[in-house]
């Protein structure tokens, strides 16, 4: 059996003030903030950076995206609209699943980091929702925020995630909790940064401009919420040894192999073989690739025996997502370099 998480209070005068006290979960914790005692110092690093990545959706003009948007082929007008979908599924049901998992977060600073998070996740779904308001009619808007009601494999997708945390709800135990986790660590590590690609792809081939700036932005927020979640995963394993046994492993690694699984397939269904500097073999090789790497970043090894280092047909991914690798028109030009300092380092 696994053991029940426990809640964190809101307060507790009996809490250990030490830092080295605290603990990821199933600690004591008074809630204080007290930024120069900290035990995880990874929060600050996080803290500083999201503050200095703040952005404004609106900012970003979309006029010639009103344009493109009616001029995008049968199959790129699939993708689009398949992507934008998932993407803003998998923001929305992050900011229901952050605030839930902070009730059994005993850390004050990690829950600052995850709090943060949670705003940042809101900015991204006004911001597919500005994307959408704009190029699209408001019934076209409301089909595509919905469109996993008409598509099977749109909702199969969307289901893998949200299933993992329904087990959490459901259970609550410390079980269910680590399996939630990795399947938050797939949906910031890989999920996104696939969908990502495929809006990369369209500014190579000169379309959807101001959609790609604002998919860069959210990007770049992504970063730093998979450092937030590759960080609380490999606390854990140093805290919390029994919940990486060998067999846990195993089973942590079976998730992240459906995960990338999974997500083969929906590229396969989504984009193809059919848009222009994009096929199968690219999203594989790059799926896979991104596999390998989150896996080794947590100390699970290779999932794969392939695809170990970046596919030489998709490194053109990291050059499209610097948010301020762009030219824009003088005329319409809009400071873009919000961030004060650097984001975070990433192996991509």
């Amino acid at each position: 059996m696994s053991e029940l998480l426990s809640k964190r209070g809101i307060f507790d005068k009996d809490a250990a003030k030490a830092a080295g006290a605290r603990t990821i979960i199933q600690g004591d914790t008074s809630n204080i903030n007290d930024f120069n005692n900290l035990k995880y110092n990874w929060t600050t690093e996080y803290y500083r950076n999201a503050l200095n990545n703040f952005w404004i959706p609106e900012e970003i003009n979309l006029n010639q995206d009103v344009k493109d948007y009616r001029k995008l082929d049968q199959y790129e007008k699939h993708a689009f609209d398949r992507c934008i979908s998932f993407l803003t599924y998998l923001d929305s049901i992050q900011s229901a699943y952050l605030p839930y998992i902070q009730n059994f977060i005993t850390a004050p600073e990690v829950n600052m980091c995850l709090s943060i998070q949670n705003f940042q996740e809101q900015v991204h779904s006004q911001s597919y929702s500005y994307i959408l308001d704009s190029i699209a009619s408001p019934e076209e808007r409301d089909r595509l925020l919905y469109l996993y009601k008409e598509d099977e494999f749109l909702l199969k997708r969307n289901r893998f995630v949200g299933d993992q945390y329904n087990d959490l709800v459901a259970h609550n135990d410390e079980r269910s909790f680590m399996k939630a986790l990795v399947a938050s660590y797939i949906l910031e590590g890989i999920y996104f940064f696939y969908g990502f690609s495929f809006f990369y792809n369209l500014s190579r081939i000169g379309k959807m401009p101001g959609t790609v700036q604002e998919i860069r932005y959210i990007n770049r927020d992504e970063d730093t919420h998979l450092f937030v979640f590759r960080n609380m995963i490999n606390d854990l394993r140093h805290e919390r040894p029994d919940l990486f046994t060998e067999e846990l492993k195993d089973y942590y690694r079976d998730i992240l192999r459906q995960g990338v699984e999974s997500e083969i397939e929906w590229g396969r269904y989504s984009v193809g073989n059919n848009i222009q500097g994009l096929n199968n073999n690219m999203i594989e090789s790059y799926i896979y690739y991104l596999g390998n790497l989150r896996s080794t970043e947590i100390g699970m090894g290779y999932l794969f025996d392939h695809d170990q280092t970046e596919p030489q047909s998709m490194k053109w991914v990291a050059e499209y997502s610097d948010p301020n690798n762009v030219k824009s028109d003088f005329f319409e030009a809009k400071v873009t370099a919000y961030s004060k300092s650097s984001v975070f380092e990433d192996d991509l």
